[in-house]
């Protein structure tokens, strides 16, 4: 009497209780709390990537189809594969895929621009021709150098559009280790806030009207969740959620090193991040890449954000797709924002 076909009915049974499991965690780790743990932080980063990887699996176990033995085992893995594509497409394609709204710079609304520089790359001349062409009323730029700052500030003062440059540092020679916020002279004076703290391994800026009547404005970047880096990637998005306790009006954005996904248990009152809303999800370009460059942006994650507490209503966002060869690895994300309270 033999037992092999029992045996390995039981195998397949198990292997694909393993095989479900690990799909329903990458579909959507916040069903189990997962959506910052090592490894599915990395995976649900690049949900299309994903996909992608899913449809091919499903095409090379359907070549085993044709084996008896495996037929159910197999049909039912490439059925397992499927829905999870569907799940996991839908979620992405839920956050929006507009990649072409309209800016408008001259509305009387606040634009905001983030862009994170790879340590200057792009230069001082190509980041203040964009605050031109875009704009922009606070400038965000991660990896970006006081120098640099100082140098687009002169630029646009030249043309009649003087900015504040607001720089934390934890190493001016290494562009990584500097943060600027660049705010329009027009929105009044501004004070860099230190006592608040800070993310741990890269800068965060906070800046606080001199007269109070303006929003918080906080230029930030949390570390990249590497394996060496998760502990201090989790206390980063811990702490600009709490800049967004309610207690104040913020505008924030940055390179977050994070999509809406690992923000799941850090939203409250509605919000996504502490009562902040992600501004270009609230209008359907959630999902449009902001990095890598190298990616086209359907298939990218979008890891730079801006976000705002509800007295701002996002009206417009996109991210510039046209700028893949200035030198630095991430697109810029341009914003829209009204005042509502």
């Amino acid at each position: 009497m033999s037992y092999a076909p029992d045996v390995l009915a039981i195998l397949g049974w198990l292997l694909a209780i393993v095989i479900a499991a690990c799909l329903l965690i990458a579909a959507w780790p916040q069903a189990l709390g997962l959506e910052q743990a090592p490894v599915v932080a990395q995976v649900v980063s690049m949900r299309i990537g994903v996909v992608g990887i899913a449809l091919v699996l499903a095409i090379v176990f359907l070549c085993f189809v044709g084996w008896r033995r495996v037929r159910p085992f197999v049909l039912g893995v490439v059925s397992m594969l499927l829905v999870f594509a569907l799940v996991s497409g839908g979620v992405h394609a839920s956050r929006g895929l507009d990649d072409g709204q309209t800016i408008d710079g001259d509305g009387g609304d606040l634009v905001v621009l983030t862009w994170n520089t790879l340590g200057d790359e792009p230069g001082a001349e190509e980041v203040a021709r964009i605050i031109d062409e875009t704009g922009a009323d606070v400038v965000m730029l991660p990896e970006t150098t006081l120098p640099l700052g100082v140098g687009v500030a002169e630029l646009l003062r030249e043309r009649g559009n003087p900015f504040w440059v607001h720089t934390t540092d934890y190493s001016p020679s290494y562009g990584a280790l500097n943060t600027t916020l660049l705010i329009s002279a027009a929105l009044g004076e501004y004070t860099t806030d230190g006592s608040v703290g800070g993310t741990r391994t890269l800068p965060t800026v906070v800046a606080r009207p001199d007269d109070g009547e303006g929003p918080v404005l906080v230029s930030t970047h949390p570390v990249a969740p590497v394996p060496q880096q998760m502990r201090n990637w989790r206390a980063d998005l811990e702490f600009v959620a709490g800049l967004c306790d309610g207690s104040s009006s913020v505008v924030m954005a940055g390179d977050f090193n994070s999509t809406l996904d690992h923000w799941a248990s850090l939203g409250v009152d509605g919000g996504d991040l502490g009562t902040c809303r992600d501004a270009a999800s609230a209008v359907g370009a959630g999902a449009v890449g902001s990095w890598p460059t190298w990616a086209p942006s359907w298939l990218g994650a979008q890891i730079d954000h801006v976000v705002a507490t509800p007295d701002w209503e996002p009206v417009a966002a996109r991210v510039l797709t046209g700028l893949d060869s200035a030198g630095t690895d991430h697109r810029p994300v341009l914003v829209q924002l009204r005042r509502t309270g």
